[in-house]
């Protein structure tokens, strides 16, 4: 077996640095004052429109429950289209929707 150089214990440390700074557990707990200008966050005195806000969310409500709806219907006439189209491709016949009589119009 060929002689390894001796290697001392520092040579096998590798040091990791993080981004944040080392905080001793007897340090400040008060965290960094924020920076930047926070007076676009201060509100004004006139009260909010509690009526106009809801009449809004109704409103966005129902259209989202509209695409919701528009989508499933759409979703389902592709699979529709498309189990109709593999057929007639595969050649066979009476592809389309059979139409059944109803049970009163039974003889």
């Amino acid at each position: 077996m060929p002689d390894h150089p001796s290697s001392t214990t520092d040579d096998r440390i590798v040091h990791l640095h993080t981004r944040r700074r080392y905080r001793p557990a007897g340090g400040d707990p008060t965290p960094p004052a924020p920076s930047g200008d926070l007076d676009r966050f201060v509100q004004s005195g006139e009260p909010d429109d509690f009526r106009h806000r809801m009449t809004v969310n109704a409103v966005a409500f129902l259209f989202v429950v509209a695409l919701v709806v528009a989508g499933v219907w759409l979703a389902n006439t592709l699979a529709t289209m498309r189990k109709t189209q593999d057929c007639v491709i595969s050649g066979k016949r009476g592809c389309g929707p059979v139409e059944t009589s109803g049970p009163a119009n039974r003889p």
